[in-house]
């Protein structure tokens, strides 16, 4: 029986980034031999996420992390959460903690300037993420 479930691993040496995995899903998708169905990536954490965005220019990146910082910024002295990480809650809850991909052919339907990124909100940690391979 193929494999279907994947978990990763990452340690992220920063306080806010987001790290395209794409690559690690396509092995996932290699390894399993499915060659058509649905593919869900999950991140088990509340203060990261999931998301599908532009890979072709560094700097949307930066700027996706620097909006999320202006609407949630680090510090406000209304947080109250006893840990001081509220805002990467509420950027956590609003990115998302899942995506849910098609697999065709043994690839995933992406756009052309498309990549699936690990969301970090409250660096530096050791995180995980898991990949599911639903054939269909």
């Amino acid at each position: 029986m193929a494999r279907t479930t994947f978990k990763h691993s990452l340690d992220i040496r920063e306080r806010q980034n987001m790290i395209k995995i794409t690559g690690k899903i396509n092995a996932d998708i290699k390894e399993s031999g499915i060659q058509n169905g649905i593919v869900v990536v999950y991140c088990p954490h509340t203060t990261a996420g999931i998301t599908i965005n532009e890979n072709a220019d560094p700097d949307v990146v930066r700027d996706m992390l620097y909006g999320l910082e202006r609407v949630f910024p680090t510090k406000d002295i209304n947080y109250r959460h006893f840990e001081g990480n509220s805002h990467s809650h509420l950027k956590s809850s609003t990115m998302g903690a899942s995506a849910t991909l098609i697999l065709h052919d043994g690839e995933l339907i992406l756009g052309r300037w498309q990549d699936v990124y690990f969301c970090e909100y409250d660096g530096p940690r050791y995180r995980n993420f898991y990949v599911k391979i639903i054939e269909g």
